[in-house]
Parts: structure tokens; C-alpha cells; sequence
């Protein structure tokens, strides 16, 4: 008898994120997902009454946690964590951007990985079982001007993944992922309007991007991968 497979997604409401619902939903997978848009999260619940969406702001740690219990305590581990969630600075040089602009960044795409981490990876280890994928970016390999705090964030993605890798059972693996270059997103369209073009939609990249996650295993934990490229 097959098993229904669950995955928790942060920042479901718009990009990436709304697009993988879509593909995990047509998959049979329950999505357990989460974003900070109170209105968007009732469209997804409207919408997709089999799954499960709450507002949550990743950055804030009891906010997790008590989204966290709820999951576990009905429905157990997921077989899936993807750290989704990110905001990206204006793009200014770093000593113009402010000590309030530079912390939001590094609470939400940092702290709120970290977050979500501590409050769900304790029941994939006690399951001994689940992969974790941390969403990085090309940003997070290269540096771009007048992104340092948004570079800065995914930076410390990937040095987290490698450090939590080395923690980690043999039973569960994490990877950071680039979603493999520009995307026609909203972030993208605010910090680098000159990537648009060419660039696919989150729904063709969604397309590839998520049947490639569902191929990792435990023998790509530690890695810093790469979606194949699409549109």
C-alpha cells in the first residue's frame, strides 16, 4: 500500500514556492506550507482543501514552533523540508543600507532556515528518515554589487548546509539548492530587472526543479546543487 508522502514548504504564497505546491499537489504529496500574507495563505486553503497552510513568519521563532507542534502532533515527520522562504534588499551599496534592512534580510532568509530546522528536523531524525534542501541562490556562490545583504544571507545558506550536513544521521540528507539562475519572480523584477528577460516562469521552472528534488538522496547530503536550467 503506498504511503502518502508529506512535504513542509516555506513561503508558499507567491515565486517559487506557489509554483511547487501546484507540482506537489499534482504528485498526490500533502504540502504542509507556510507564508507571511494572512489573505494569500486563505486563497491556498480555498484552493487546495486537502492540504495545509497557515501564516507564519519564518523569522519569528515561537511563531514556528507553534506551526511546527501543530504538523507533527497530527500528522508526524515530514519525508520533505524545503527552506524556501527569502526577501532580498533594494539594492543599495552595503553602507547605505540600514542596520534595520540589513536584519530583516538575515532574520528571514537565516534565521527563519535555522528556525524552521530546529522545529522540524528533531522528528525527521526521531524517523529516521527525510530529506532537507536550503534554498541557496547563484547569489550565494558569486557575489552581485548592491546586494550584499541578500549575497550575504544565501552565503551563509551554504556554509550551514555543509555544517548541519556533518550533523546529521546517515538516515537524512540536506542539500543547498540554486534554483539555477534568474526566475521571472517578483524579488528578481525588484533587484536585478535586467535578468527578467529570457528568464523562465516559476511554473515552467517548477516543472524540472521538482521532480529533480524528489531524485536527491542521502548521497548528495552536504552538496551545493544546481536545478537544471529551464525555459
Amino acid at each position: 500500500m503506498n504511503t502518502v508522502k508529506r512535504v513542509v514548504i516555506t513561503g508558499v504564497t507567491q515565486g517559487l514556492g506557489r509554483a511547487m505546491v501546484d507540482r506537489f499537489d499534482e504528485l498526490g504529496w500533502i504540502v504542509h506550507g507556510c507564508g507571511r500574507s494572512i489573505n494569500k495563505v486563505e486563497e491556498l486553503r480555498a484552493e487546495f482543501a486537502n492540504h495545509d497552510f497557515e501564516a507564519v513568519d519564518v523569522g519569528d521563532a515561537q511563531a514556528v514552533s507553534r506551526w511546527a507542534d501543530q504538523v507533527l502532533n497530527a500528522f508526524g515527520a515530514p519525508d520533505l523540508l524545503i527552506n524556501n522562504a527569502s526577501i532580498v534588499n533594494r539594492n543599495e551599496p552595503i553602507w547605505s543600507i540600514s542596520d534595520e534592512e540589513f536584519a530583516d534580510v538575515m532574520r528571514i532568509n537565516v534565521n527563519g532556515t535555522v528556525n524552521v530546522i530546529r522545529s522540524f528536523v528533531p522528528a525527521m531524525i526521531d524517523a529516521q528518515r527525510g530529506m532537507i534542501v536550503n534554498m541557496s541562490s547563484g547569489w550565494g556562490r558569486e557575489a552581485e554589487a548592491e546586494l550584499a545583504p541578500y549575497c550575504a544571507s544565501k552565503f551563509a545558506i551554504e556554509g550551514l548546509t555543509q555544517s548541519m550536513a556533518m550533523e546529521l544521521p546517515e538516515s537524512i540528507g540536506v542539500v543547498a539548492l540554486d534554483p539555477g539562475g534568474g526566475i521571472q519572480t517578483s524579488m528578481l523584477a525588484a533587484c536585478g530587472p535586467q535578468y527578467m528577460s529570457g528568464s523562465p516562469t516559476p511554473e515552467t521552472w517548477s516543472r524540472a526543479a521538482v521532480p529533480y528534488i524528489l531524485r536527491l538522496t542521502t548521497k548528495d547530503n552536504g552538496k551545493s546543487l544546481t536545478c537544471p536550467r529551464v525555459g
